[in-house]
C-alpha cells in the first residue's frame, strides 16, 4: 500500500467527518468549527509522532535521560480527538463487503 501525504490524509479525513455529520443531519457552525478543532489536534498529534520518532522515547535532561514529554502530550491530545468524535457522535463506518472503502 502506497503512502499518502500527510496533507491529503488530513483533507479525506476533513471529508470523511464532514461527510459523516451531514449524513446524520448535523449541521451548523459550532459542529464545523468542532471539526477544524479535531483536525488541528490532528496535525499537532502528527508532529508530536514525528517529534517521538526524531528523538526517540528518552530525551536528554538535567539530571540524564528523561522520558519525551512529547509521549504524554501526544496521549492527552489523542483523548482530546476522541472525546470530539464522541461529541460530535460520529462512529467508525464499516466497509462494504464487495471491497469498497478508502481508495488509496
Amino acid at each position: 500500500m502506497a503512502k499518502v501525504k500527510r496533507e491529503t490524509l488530513r483533507k479525506r479525513i476533513e471529508k470523511d467527518l464532514i461527510s459523516q455529520l451531514k449524513g446524520k443531519g448535523i449541521v451548523g457552525n459550532h459542529y464545523s468549527d468542532l471539526v477544524q478543532d479535531y483536525l488541528s489536534l490532528w496535525d499537532l498529534k502528527c508532529d508530536l509522532i514525528d517529534d517521538i520518532n526524531e528523538n526517540g522515547p528518552k530525551v536528554s535532561g538535567m539530571h540524564g535521560p528523561k522520558s519525551n514529554p512529547s509521549i504524554n502530550d501526544l496521549h492527552k491530545t489523542n483523548g482530546q480527538m476522541l472525546k470530539i468524535i464522541s461529541e460530535l457522535g460520529l462512529r467508525p463506518v464499516p466497509v462494504n463487503e464487495g471491497g469498497e472503502g478508502d481508495d488509496v
